[in-house]
């Protein structure tokens, strides 16, 4: 990808991979929405992921993920509770992330 695309431009190819990992049997495993946005050259520092399960072990009704791209994020969001997945270009916090809560580290 190239620094002078914008988010907006990104979208597509961003949703391409969401919408091509959602095909796999890995839909609801965060890992591989990382992974594949990481295989076709998304930047896997600026990624953000939410966990797969609640805090009692239930699957997540909902997991988001995204990438910090310049002053806005890529975000996307699967589960159980979305239907298809829905992905956007959301402004970036000023915390420099791009979700609000508590995210799953990325150290694999």
């Amino acid at each position: 990808m190239s620094d002078a695309t914008t988010a907006d431009e990104a979208l597509p190819f961003f949703a391409d991979v969401v919408a091509a990992v959602w095909a796999t049997d890995g839909r609801f495993q965060g890992r591989a929405y990382v992974d594949g946005l990481t295989q076709v050259g998304f930047d896997k520092s600026a990624m953000e992921v939410t966990y797969d399960e609640s805090t009692v072990g239930n699957p997540a009704e909902s997991i988001q993920f995204s990438v910090r791209w310049g002053e806005e994020c890529l975000v996307g969001q699967v589960g159980p509770s979305t239907g298809d997945p829905v992905v956007a270009v959301m402004p970036g916090l000023q915390t420099g992330r791009c979700l609000i809560g508590d995210t799953r580290p990325i150290d694999w």
